[in-house]
């Protein structure tokens, strides 16, 4: 009975039910979108890592994860490593921005093909010419871009030579020389990568090169040390914006309902004042009241995660290469919580209000 009485309640009021369930909807859907974009882009920097197929990654000193190192480490520390027991190959690359939140790739494309087994093209080839430029398919689909068109890049025109599959290091590859030239840091690298001739000899050469004395400060990881540390709690300052975000989301949910709720009381007090004088109890108005919040809240919740799909689209198409939004299905019930809890709370006031009423003053009331 109290179930059938809700229902008709908001279905009386159309109009306002489906602006509080779209009111709760965009709450729930910015928090799963916020989530989804940053670990989109953690698992995707993670992937790329585990793509260049080496065993062990070595990072300039005081550099931070994620972060596009500056080319700060001496070229031949490359053939200082080639040297060392038990390292078969050893290589390095050099980053260099190439727009917003993206940079390009510099690398020995002979040594980094042998250590991670090479491109694969999906269009065209390898690099042949000095103006020649290969991206990846992420990049060439945001641009539109096929094998032989031209592309401008830091007021130079490029020759797309390929477009490769995505998932080692960054969209966009150069010769490792190309990239020195134009960053203005020759013979300088951003990190390198070393490959060792066998797995139980990987723990022994990271043991000795962290105590070489020429190697102090430089952070030196296995790879799946390094994979390891890719994470939203990993990246600075991502953590505590996430959680201002999800701050204000609940806010948005909160004064919706609020609204919503304090303006259905008013409209219904002489419904509240017969409902007191047929003998019914605080205990069942706000009960009322608290289920329509709830339908509310489960109604909002779905259409938001629904949403998220087209926000993914949307991210994934429109935001640039840079950007990948995933379906974080772990926070489904999360955000659903999120936005029941910041919904009910916005009732507890017009409920208090509902059931503070006098049943007298409330069947006169105009």
């Amino acid at each position: 009975m109290i179930n059938k009485l809700v229902v008709q309640n908001l279905k009386h009021r159309p109009v306002r039910t489906l602006l509080s369930i779209c009111a709760i909807s965009i709450e729930v859907t910015m928090i799963l979108t916020l989530v989804g974009v940053s670990r989109g882009m953690v698992e995707e920097s993670k992937r790329r890592a585990s793509g260049v197929g080496a065993d062990v990654w070595v990072r300039p000193p005081n550099s931070s994860l994620l972060s596009f190192s500056s080319a700060s480490m001496p070229e031949k520390l490359v053939d200082f490593f080639a040297q060392q027991p038990h390292i078969t190959i050893a290589t390095g690359s050099v980053n260099y921005g190439a727009g917003l939140m993206e940079s390009v790739s510099g690398v020995d494309l002979d040594k980094f093909g042998r250590m991670s087994g090479g491109f694969r093209f999906l269009e065209g080839g390898p690099i042949q010419k000095q103006d020649d430029i290969m991206v990846d398919e992420r990049f060439a689909a945001q641009r539109n871009l096929h094998a032989g068109e031209r592309l401008t890049l830091w007021n130079r025109e490029w020759h797309v030579s390929g477009i490769f599959e995505s998932g080692k290091l960054a969209r966009i590859i150069l010769p490792t020389k190309t990239v020195q030239e134009i960053s203005g840091a020759s013979g300088r690298l951003s990190q390198i990568f070393l490959k060792v001739d066998k797995p139980e000899n990987l723990n022994k050469v990271i043991a000795d090169l962290k105590a070489n004395p020429a190697l102090q400060g430089y952070p030196i990881y296995s790879v799946e040390e390094w994979t390891s540390l890719f994470s939203v709690n990993n990246v600075p300052g991502l953590r505590p914006f996430i959680a201002v975000v999800i701050t204000l989301a609940v806010t948005v949910g909160f004064l919706v309902v609020f609204l919503s709720m304090y303006t259905a009381v008013l409209e219904r007090t002489r419904e509240i004042g017969i409902l007191k004088a047929l003998g019914a109890t605080p205990g069942y108005i706000l009960g009322i009241l608290l289920r329509e919040t709830a339908v509310l809240g489960a109604l909002g919740a779905a259409l938001g995660i629904v949403l998220t799909f087209g926000t993914r689209w949307m991210v994934n198409t429109f935001a640039g290469p840079s950007l990948t939004q995933t379906i974080v299905t772990d926070w489904w019930p999360i955000t659903t919580g999120i936005a029941l809890a910041g919904a009910l709370l916005g009732t507890l006031y017009p409920g208090w209000k509902a059931i503070r009423q006098d049943a007298l003053e409330a069947l006169q009331y105009e």
